[in-house]
């Protein structure tokens, strides 16, 4: 089933194209028992990914966590939807490309602009494990650069999958409009989504509901625009790597200078 809405029931921030999955469907393709266990699996996988263990993390037990992150939700969402779970995910060729390119470059100048307005009146923190990442090299930093990679599909799970979820939930059990759903989904998805991220900035929320989260909201909205998961995930790579390679390869040369 590919929904589509005509642009006047659409927001403005969204194309011509086929709607979001799931929260239209008749009969529903989720139950609510089936959102319940896809929401326990995300937050699972974020447990896995951020529970301190009584040992050192390796390169292994990193890919583990970020594996988990990844396969917990995914395999949820395959036990609710087990016809339909692959519909978050859409062809990606040239244009998905390019407007991962573009929603990363709108996602780094957001976030610096807050970035820059939040440090002026308060202080922001780094985060550990990309500083850390300049005192690794060959194998190990390739390796840290492809689990990030793994990773950030994770984090899009645990964001967009919550945002469908919402949405389902305002506009079929709340009654709410359409459009009017999906913007409070957007805003609830990206508050949760800092709230994931306090103990990472040491606890600081104004930096993560401000600045994580107007730079969850840029994220997101690449979803909202392609109805793509890939494309979110690739604008998220884009710009974390972008970071973690200035932290690594600039910021020395800046020094040394």
């Amino acid at each position: 089933m590919d929904h589509s809405t005509s642009a006047a029931a659409r927001l403005v921030l969204e194309p011509k194209g086929p709607d979001f999955p799931y929260y239209s469907d008749k009969p529903p393709t989720i139950s609510g028992a089936g959102w319940l266990s896809v929401l326990l699996a995300a937050v699972a996988g974020f447990a896995a990914l951020a529970t301190p263990m009584p040992f050192e993390d390796t390169m292994v037990t990193g890919w583990l966590r970020a594996a988990f992150l990844v396969a917990l939700p995914l395999i949820a969402l395959a036990i609710a939807a087990p016809r339909r779970w692959h519909a978050i995910f859409r062809r990606v060729g040239i244009r998905e490309v390019l407007l991962m390119f573009g929603f990363a470059l709108l996602n780094i100048i957001v976030s610096l602009s807050v970035g820059v307005l939040v440090q002026a009146y308060g202080s922001v923190n780094a985060n550990a494990a990309i500083a850390d990442a300049a005192n690794l090299g060959g194998v190990q930093l390739a390796s840290f650069f492809a689990k990030v990679g793994l990773q950030l599909l994770g984090e899009e799970l645990i964001t967009i999958l919550p945002f469908l979820a919402i949405l389902a939930y305002l506009h079929n059990k709340m009654e709410m409009g359409r459009n009017a759903a999906v913007l409070a989904a957007w805003l609830l998805s990206a508050v949760i989504f800092g709230m994931l991220h306090l103990p990472t900035y040491d606890w600081n929320f104004v930096q993560c509901f401000v600045v994580i989260g107007c730079a969850r909201l840029v994220l997101t909205w690449a979803y909202v625009w392609t109805k793509n998961i890939w494309v979110s995930t690739g604008a998220h790579i884009i710009n974390d790597w972008a970071l973690i390679g200035s932290t690594v390869f600039l910021a020395p040369l800046a020094t040394a200078a």
